[in-house]
């Protein structure tokens, strides 16, 4: 209960704290002045789309701190064998830091309406995630290699189970993008659009990073360590 309590805490705090980045909880009917023009930074309905994007976030990580609860659950009981952790896990951890960094300049280049910079950084994301999903089907094969079976033990299931759903929220993801790489070789469609987009994607990709680290917490046994030292720095 304790994992799951601040699982959920740093997930609602990251979903304020970009909210409030994005500038999506200000009141500009509380503000003075006349406004002759919308700000150039302001796109008719991107506080929405932020918005909803934000509420989904919150929704994946519940779902995730539910797995991470029923995992702290069965690992009590005595037939849990653990298996070993592929050393590829890393790698892959690297790859999918790589493809939220890429997402990062993208957005940057986005803002200063550099298309070819948005193109490269977007391919680049888009390219890292595939590795990334690569990687997760050879670290599978390399599992069940060595005779760490789905069914095998219960906490094989959860390997399985936790990797799975966190790469099936990757491959989803690949279609947004697919739709941002579009509209990146539309000239036609606006900056302001194609920088909501990119925008979305790279908030959607750090978040999956921030699961991934936890997710790799949970099957490395770090998680127990970890929340003994929060318990001591809040004790």
């Amino acid at each position: 209960m304790s994992a799951v309590l601040v699982f959920l805490a740093v997930v609602i705090g990251f979903s304020f704290w970009w909210l409030y980045h994005q500038k999506v909880m200000e009141k500009p009917w509380l503000e003075r002045g006349v406004h002759t023009a919308l700000p150039e930074t302001d796109v008719s309905g991107m506080p929405t789309a932020k918005i909803a994007l934000a509420v989904f976030l919150a929704v994946v990580g519940s779902l995730f701190a539910l797995f991470a609860s029923a995992y702290f659950m069965r690992m009590n009981y005595a037939d849990w064998q653990a298996p070993p952790m592929p050393r590829l896990l890393w790698l892959n951890t690297g790859v999918l830091v790589m493809a939220s960094v890429a997402l990062s300049c993208a957005v940057r280049a986005a803002r200063d309406g550099q298309r070819a910079l948005v193109r490269l950084g977007l391919a680049a994301a888009g390219l890292a995630s595939l590795v990334f999903l690569a990687g997760q089907l050879f670290a599978w094969h390399s599992l069940a290699a060595a005779g760490h079976y789905l069914d095998v033990n219960p906490a094989n299931g959860f390997f399985y189970l936790l990797t799975g759903v966190h790469g099936l929220h990757i491959l989803g993801g690949l279609v947004a993008l697919a739709r941002s790489m579009g509209r990146a070789w539309t000239r036609e469609v606006p900056a302001e659009r194609l920088r909501l987009g990119v925008e979305l994607c790279a908030a959607y990709w750090h978040f999956l990073l921030f699961v991934w680290l936890g997710i790799l917490v949970l099957l490395a046994g770090w998680a127990g360590d970890l929340i003994a030292l929060c318990r001591q720095i809040l004790a």
